[in-house]
């Protein structure tokens, strides 16, 4: 049995980083012959060989990205450690249709069955056993099943992109957070899954889901790291989300060339951070940089911020540790 080092002192103690995060990927590989079976994905009809390789590449450069997000300003500060480190403990691959649950009235397709899959995998073992926090699906969509980006089971609720239904999983012990990647794309929407999810946790802790539309620019989170209003649209360029970025003007505008007055690179929380005149050249026009750069723009290990005289946590220990976090009942700032 794999042995995982103690996370439960990171929060308080950025000695204990990089918080470990095993996970267990779940491959559902319709054939046909040596060809995946595009009647039954809707979009994807390549080789069993090349979409098995495609998978293993994009989890690596997922991995690859999530840690590297990790390390808090590493744009700037080559030594900058990484908060989080994924662990593959193991690999299941189906050569079958995923399963999914009936359809109810009104709905076009049907909802995978994510409760039939982790009963498949023996879920219970993985995360009570082994310490698994992660499972990341490589399916398929295609017009043909509705998938939830991610999909959190927790005795504290379900807290992620999905319609939060809590008995689509099941709930153990421990938290665990299930992501459902569609093969027919690319790592960088494999990655912003991760980010959608980062800003569903994020949100319930600044303001436990109930967000006053009156003082949105109070929210730690959404207003002032963010920068936008309550329908999200960028207001104040700070660090943006997934899909605007500082100088953004709609959803997933990227490669937009407009320059704005930003400071993502110096945020504070009190907006004394010295901003710069920057556009999309900044990472490149590339939404997984983007993705990459935003993370390394989360308050995280040594970050050395304040607001109103109370430091700012490591932001990472809310996916790093969630349980332990949701416990103690920590907020975005540590006890003044």
């Amino acid at each position: 049995m794999l042995v995982l080092p103690c996370a439960c002192a990171c929060a308080e103690d950025d000695s204990a980083i990089p918080m470990e995060i095993p996970i267990v990927v779940v491959k559902y590989f319709p054939v046909k012959g040596e060809m995946i079976d595009i009647s039954v994905t809707g979009d994807w009809g390549a080789s069993l060989q090349e979409t098995r390789g495609k998978t293993e590449r994009q989890t690596q450069e997922l991995i690859a990205a999530l840690e590297e997000g990790s390390r808090y300003h590493a744009y700037k500060n080559p030594e900058a450690k990484q908060s989080l480190k994924y662990h593959l403990l193991n690999v299941f691959e189906f050569h079958e249709p995923m399963p999914v649950c009936p359809k109810k009235p009104g709905e076009k397709v049907p909802v995978t069955d994510y409760n039939a899959i982790m009963n498949k995998i023996d879920i219970q073992k993985w995360v009570e056993e082994r310490g698994v926090k992660e499972v990341w699906i490589w399916g398929y969509h295609g017009g043909k099943l509705v998938l939830w980006e991610s999909n959190m089971a927790s005795q504290f609720g379900d807290i992620s992109n999905s319609n939060r239904d809590q008995k689509d999983l099941p709930v153990l012990k421990n938290t665990y957070t299930v992501y459902h990647y569609n093969y027919q794309r690319g790592t960088s929407e494999a990655c912003e899954d991760h980010i959608h999810q980062i800003e569903c946790v994020l949100s319930h802790i600044d303001c436990l889901d109930k967000p006053p539309p009156d003082k949105w620019d109070e929210l730690l989170f959404w207003g002032k790291f963010v920068g936008s209003d309550k329908s999200h649209k960028i207001v104040h360029p700070g660090c943006g989300w997934a899909h605007y970025p500082p100088n953004g003007e709609h959803d997933y505008d990227w490669a937009n060339p407009r320059f704005v007055e930003t400071d993502i690179e110096d945020w504070k929380p009190d907006g004394s951070g010295q901003k710069q005149r920057i556009n999309s050249e900044r990472w490149q026009k590339n939404s997984l940089k983007w993705f990459v750069y935003w993370m390394q723009s989360i308050p995280g290990a040594a970050n050395g911020l304040q607001l109103h005289g109370k430091p700012l946590r490591n932001w990472w220990i809310f996916m790093g540790d969630f349980d332990n976090s949701m416990t103690k009942k920590m907020r975005l700032c540590a006890p003044g």
